[in-house]
């Protein structure tokens, strides 16, 4: 694919999508990545990352217990959802970036972070 490095400091969701895009014309693939050929194969990859916590039980964050070549796999599997997720988007006219800001947005409405706790002096205070 043209211009890929992994060395790579910066990565946008515009790079993905134009990367995405390339990958597919130079494959001549743009006529099977209709939105639901992509959605279908959206869902298999979210099927193949939930294989591999299926068996693991409860996973400490940071994965510390996880053998190197695991943490990679993992990589390349959440990669293949991201990448896919970044093509449907693409295909359907969905800026990503922006709807998952407007979605944060939307979530802090509907979800206000609770009141700060009432400590037992600011109790005793207001007794008076």
């Amino acid at each position: 694919m043209t211009g890929v490095s992994e060395g790579d400091d910066i990565v946008t969701l515009k790079l993905l999508k134009q990367k995405m895009h390339d990958f597919a014309q130079e494959r001549d693939w743009e006529r099977y990545h209709s939105p639901r050929n992509l959605l279908l194969a959206l869902v298999g990859e979210v099927g193949e990352l939930s294989e591999i916590f299926q068996w693991k039980g409860e996973v400490a964050k940071g994965l510390g217990d996880w053998k190197e070549e695991e943490k990679v796999h993992l990589g390349e599997e959440l990669s293949d959802v991201l990448l896919y997720l970044v093509r449907l988007s693409d295909i359907c006219g969905v800026d990503l970036g922006q709807a998952a800001l407007r979605k944060i947005r939307l979530n802090a409405i509907k979800y206000p972070p609770p009141p700060p706790p009432v400590s037992s002096a600011d109790d005793a205070s207001s007794l008076q």
